[in-house]
């Protein structure tokens, strides 16, 4: 089972990436020059600035454009570090929650498959997201899937949270880890 991102979820990651590019148009020429990004990205922040109201609108989703075809992690690392931005977090939390929504999916696919074969839900049912993300916390992957497996069988909500908990968790560690190596 592959993950299907919505048109609706994919118009929330460009509008993320918009607000970033907005938070780019007001650099000043100093921070412009420290700014991990192309010149491309570079000279079209410098035109933002000289128009305004739809013009500017227009402008910025340009630039949004161009910062997606980019590694956007570098330049939301600058913009928390030199800014206080908040959009790096806001970007890990809504991974993880959209991992937790994946895995959680899955399972209760898997749950439903079972029942229909007689069969009882393990607690280490085959999936491939689930697969994926075990892969990268060997640490709390049988936390995870006991956490997921609880919610599945009680839809209780507090096992819902703790899988969500579990996730960021995995993917702060991946981010600083990711930090330490640069």
């Amino acid at each position: 089972m592959s993950e299907r991102v919505s048109k609706s979820e994919l118009k929330r990651q460009f509008k993320r990436v918009e607000e970033a590019a907005a938070e780019l148009a007001l650099l000043s020429d100093a921070e412009l020059k420290r700014l991990p990004a192309g010149d491309q990205v570079k000279t079209e922040i410098k035109n933002c600035r000289d128009v305004k109201g739809g013009a500017r609108k227009r402008q910025v989703k340009y630039l949004a454009k161009l910062i997606r075809e980019e590694p956007i992690d570098a330049i939301l690392d600058f913009l928390a570090e030199k800014k206080g931005s908040k959009l790096k977090q806001d970007r890990i939390h809504h991974e993880a929650e959209r991992l937790r929504d994946a895995i959680v999916n899955e399972a209760i696919a898997h749950q439903q498959d079972c029942l229909a074969h007689d069969m009882v839900l393990e607690l280490d049912w085959p999936g491939e997201i689930t697969d994926q993300l075990a892969r990268r916390c060997q640490a709390v992957s049988g936390d995870l899937m006991r956490a997921v497996h609880q919610y599945v069988r009680s839809r209780k909500h507090t096992f819902y949270k703790e899988t969500y908990r579990i996730i960021k968790a995995v993917l702060e560690k991946e981010e600083l880890e990711r930090r330490l190596e640069d």
